[in-house]
């Protein structure tokens, strides 16, 4: 198991907004990965995290099980499946300080597009935009994802014209991350980074994302979250930026 104080200082509140992110928050788990990679490799901040997302995924998805459109995840999974593997390929093939590059600029890209959204711009796909175009975003969805746990923007750009109930979009975007984070586990076991260190590391840190993830619940129908997000985009934004000056200057 991992024992760097500096991990843990980082991996706490990043594990713990993960938590409120699955309990209502949503996005604010997408600076999780950003804050980790600022200790370790981000594949290997990719790793720890991804039995976390799993556990947290089957919640979500026993939760909102009967309410899900089938269309929407006929066209997006196949998508997102070919950008796992190009996200995969990016990892296997190209630097350390590549990854980090690129998760540094995900991650300012996602906060930008959030804080943009939060005052009214919009970059979306007309509501009746044909399937290949989900695929695409399916495939960009697939690849953040992959690269950085961050497939929400993508995703959304699709699925939110179509204006779908609100518990079948919630259970289509459950039923979508649970089997986009499935199908990430062949690419990660291929990086070889289900290490013994790793997987006891998601371990002990399983129960306080757990525990955040009902703290997320409580919170949101008690506080008024505008604030917070946009705190949580502002240090998406400076960790990304330092993300990429450390890929820059060689980590």
């Amino acid at each position: 198991m991992i024992t760097d104080p500096l991990f843990y200082a980082l991996a706490i509140p990043a594990v713990a907004l993960m938590g409120l992110a699955k309990g209502g928050f949503a996005g604010v788990g997408a600076v999780s990965m950003p804050l980790l990679a600022m200790a370790i490799s981000p594949v290997k901040a990719a790793a720890i995290l991804l039995p976390i997302l799993i556990v947290q995924d089957a919640v979500s998805v026993w939760a909102f099980r009967r309410d899900w459109d089938r269309r929407v995840l006929a066209v997006m999974l196949p998508g997102a499946a070919v950008g796992i593997v190009l996200g995969y390929l990016l990892a296997a093939e190209v630097s350390a300080s590549a990854v980090l590059a690129t998760l540094g600029g995900i991650s300012i890209l996602f906060a930008v597009q959030r804080l943009w959204a939060s005052r009214g711009g919009r970059v979306a796909a007309p509501a009746n935009s044909p399937a290949p175009v989900g695929v695409l975003f399916g495939i960009i969805a697939g690849f953040t994802s992959q690269i950085a746990h961050a497939g929400g923007p993508p995703f959304q750009m699709w699925v939110l014209p179509k204006s779908l109930p609100p518990a079948s979009l919630i259970g289509t975007t459950s039923i979508f991350f649970a089997v986009v984070n499935w199908i990430k586990v062949p690419a990660y076991a291929a990086l070889g980074q289900f290490t013994r260190e790793n997987m006891l590391t998601a371990a002990a840190l399983l129960p306080l994302a757990v525990a955040s993830t009902f703290a997320g619940v409580w919170l949101v129908r008690r506080i008024a979250a505008e604030r917070f997000y946009q705190l949580i985009y502002l240090l998406m934004i400076v960790v990304g930026v330092q993300l990429i000056w450390k890929a820059l200057s060689g980590g």
